[in-house]
């Protein structure tokens, strides 16, 4: 029988890495868990966590001039951007050292070092030079951010990864890309007084969102003061003598920054990791390919998360990590369930989304019934701001089921955690409609459509 130094050697401190490592140790096996950075990986050091952080410091400047409508005078208003950021620090610090005292109290070894594998159930330690051996090995070192590396200047933008601590706050930036990444900046540096440029290559922001959802909140955006300039990349990036960003894009435009953000999308953190030493196969653009269970090719090492490029979500993660313990130390075998997964967008106004977009559902079914709520919310009645809600329900013709669900508003995350469960459970709308409505709230909207606003018949709009 071979002997190893561990029964688990997991690469990657973050989310999925962490579970899977601090399961495994408290079910009794030999773990150690290796991360070159912070335990905690992007959500919590730099990604969902501070992001969530900055989303709420950036309300309080509408908050403030909702206040009036209501009867409150408020005081001239300052933000300290370094107080922002130093108290975003010490949560995130708290955070670590909890992921720490979970690994520690169950038993897991933990190390700080990049490790790379040397081969089959082989990992390097780089902070050692140390090589020790694993009957199973998890690779979950997840993404880093698209640089770029084509246009001039590159090298003068910023990603997410430095978004959080700039020593400033600039005054204005450009932010690259259409994704929720580069929407949920736009819309915290706007709140934190920032001048926002957003450039995206595509017709519209969110592509992948219904289309009411990302209409509706480029809308929003705009009449806030975001500037949205779609089909166009940029081409080039220069500095001048005041240190500014001179950007050029394809299309002509000539635009002038304090800082330039690339948020252009994530790309899986392989390179280095030793693969090939160990015969693990990735795709063309280095995602590791795994099967139904986050089996690799290569025998005894798995791979969950972002860098398999599968679904790129921090409870995704985790699910795959506990399915990969249910699997291979539970005798349970689990493969990881990624339809209907419910998705929140931390724009000003939130998006939350479950199921299909209207397109997809004409694509899927031949009868469709859309329900669709377009109102202003009650709070905006006092505060005099202008908003709009989107509330909206897709449901299969044939069988009555609800398909998808979409929010755009306030609280439109809270809601579509909720409406996750509904639809996993397969409730129909003749079950939203017999449900008593919360009143008042804009929730209650959800099960107060009896009648669909129209019909898709073979995917195209007919009266209802």
């Amino acid at each position: 029988m071979t002997s190893y130094d561990y029964d688990l050697f997991v690469i990657g401190g973050g989310s999925g890495g962490v579970r899977s490592a601090r399961v495994a140790a408290s079910l009794g096996r030999k773990v150690a868990i290796a991360e070159e950075f912070r335990y905690g990986g992007t959500c919590v050091i730099r990604g969902c966590v501070p992001k969530k952080l900055y989303v709420y410091a950036s309300q309080f400047s509408e908050h403030f001039e909702d206040a009036r409508g209501f009867g409150w005078d408020v005081g001239e208003a300052r933000f300290d951007w370094k107080r922002l950021v130093a108290a975003k620090d010490a949560e995130i610090t708290r955070l670590e050292g909890l992921y720490r005292k979970g690994l520690d109290g169950a038993g897991a070894t933990i190390l700080n070092s990049r490790a790379e594998l040397a081969g089959p159930n082989a990992i390097r330690l780089a902070a050692t030079g140390e090589t020790v051996t694993a009957e199973r090995i998890v690779i979950a070192t997840g993404g880093r951010p698209f640089a770029l590396p084509e246009v001039e200047g590159h090298d003068l933008c910023i990603s997410s990864n430095e978004a959080f601590d700039l020593p400033e706050l600039p005054g204005s930036i450009l932010i690259a890309g259409g994704g929720y990444i580069a929407v949920e900046f736009a819309n915290i540096f706007h709140g934190l007084g920032v001048d926002v440029t957003l450039i995206y290559r595509g017709k519209e922001i969110l592509s992948r969102f219904d289309h009411d959802l990302r209409r509706g909140l480029a809308a929003a955006m705009t009449r806030k003061g975001i500037r949205i300039v779609t089909e166009d990349v940029i081409a080039s990036i220069a500095s001048d003598e005041a240190g500014r960003r001179i950007v050029r894009t394809r299309r002509g435009e000539e635009i002038a920054v304090d800082q330039v953000m690339l948020a252009i999308g994530r790309v899986p953190n392989t390179e280095g990791l030793g693969l090939e030493a160990a015969g693990v196969k990735t795709d063309d653009k280095g995602a590791i390919l795994v099967d139904a269970f986050s089996r690799t090719s290569a025998p005894g090492i798995y791979a969950i998360g972002d860098v398999t490029d599968r679904v790129q979500l921090t409870p995704v993660a985790i699910h795959e990590a506990m399915c990969f313990i249910e699997t291979e130390y539970k005798g349970n075998p689990t493969s990881p369930d990624h339809d209907l997964i419910a998705t929140a967008v931390f724009s000003q106004p939130e998006i939350g989304t479950v199921g299909m977009t209207e397109a997809q559902a004409g694509e899927a079914y031949p009868h469709v019934e859309v329900y669709r709520a377009d109102f202003r919310p009650m709070k905006a009645t006092l505060s005099g701001r202008e908003e709009r809600m989107i509330m909206k329900l897709l449901v299969n013709g044939a069988d009555r089921k609800v398909v998808g669900v979409h929010i755009l508003g306030h609280d439109a995350g809270e809601m579509a955690q909720l409406l996750g469960i509904t639809l996993k459970a397969g409730c129909t709308k003749d079950d939203f409609d017999r449900t008593m409505a919360v009143h008042p709230t804009a929730a209650e909207e959800l099960v107060t459509m009896y009648r669909p606003s129209y019909i898709l018949r073979d995917g195209v709009k007919a009266e209802a």
